[in-house]
């Protein structure tokens, strides 16, 4: 029976992966961009490249780990007979992505256990932006870089100086909901930043480049890898149920309880939930 893998042989694999997977997203950004299909509304689109890049996503962790389960934005799950799975956005930002902007990333979790953020237990992750050609790669509970360089989560003085991000759905009624709870927010923090990546949004925590970022309703796949990186650099990681979907913290641990309580208190003013 062989060994598994450590994690850091796990990350390594990842990050291969996830280096030409992004080589192929950014060749297919300079050839011009078609969107093959459109989700939840008509603006949740999804482009050929979206399902080339997972396609060879799949492909290379079936020729490595053939026995691990796949978890995929475009594709869907497959199952495994280990208790490992690769939690795969093939292009993270994906409107950013059409447009030509640089927020986009490709983004490869390995958790073991169910695809759950509430009980999954992380192992490694790698976000890598084809844009830029930024890295970031964690180990859970180990060492966290950023092209090689360790990063870590910032230390704001109060709330009043936190920098947060966050994002929206792409359903009219859920974006109106979000709206209404930044309303509710803006006055305390120090300002709010809408990037268009989650998986970017949680490395952007994990290198204090944000102090937080809060987002509800979002997938697996949009924030395992980043939630990792955010993790092993030092940033609490929190969610909680929100009427009809969950909300997800990323926060500098300065901050991380006072903004929580505050995002309570703004959900229930703002969506009518009962507060948490």
């Amino acid at each position: 029976m062989s060994t598994p893998p450590t994690p850091s042989e796990y990350a390594d694999l990842a990050e291969s992966i996830a280096r030409e997977a992004a080589a192929l997203a950014a060749r297919r950004r300079a050839e011009g961009v078609e969107v093959a299909d459109r989700k939840s509304s008509v603006v949740d689109v999804v482009t050929a490249a979206d399902r080339e890049v997972e396609d060879l996503v799949r492909r290379r962790i079936a020729e490595a780990r053939p026995d691990d389960a796949v978890l995929g934005e475009e594709a869907g799950g497959t199952d495994g007979t280990s208790d490992v799975t690769w939690v795969v956005d093939p292009i993270d930002g994906t409107v950013n992505y059409l447009y030509g902007r640089p927020d986009y990333a490709v983004s490869i979790g390995v958790v073991r256990g169910a695809p759950d953020p509430a009980t999954w237990e992380p192992i490694a992750g790698v976000v890598v932006a084809p844009a830029t050609g930024t890295v970031f790669r964690a180990v859970a509970g180990g060492t966290v870089t950023r092209d090689g360089a360790p990063i870590t989560a910032s230390s704001p003085a109060s709330l009043a100086e936190t920098l947060l991000s966050t994002g929206f759905a792409y359903t009219a009624d859920r974006r109106r909901g979000q709206v209404a709870v930044l309303a509710e927010l803006i006055g305390s923090v120090r300002d709010i930043r809408r990037g268009g990546s989650a998986a970017l949004d949680c490395c952007g925590v994990g290198e204090g480049t944000v102090d937080a970022y809060y987002e509800r309703g979002i997938n697996p796949w949009d924030m395992a890898a980043g939630s990792i990186v955010a993790a092993a650099a030092g940033a609490e990681v929190r969610s909680w149920e929100a009427g009809d979907t969950r909300s997800f913290l990323f926060a500098s641990p300065a901050v991380a309880d006072e903004l929580e309580a505050l995002l309570h208190r703004a959900e229930a003013a703002a969506l009518g939930v009962a507060p948490v």
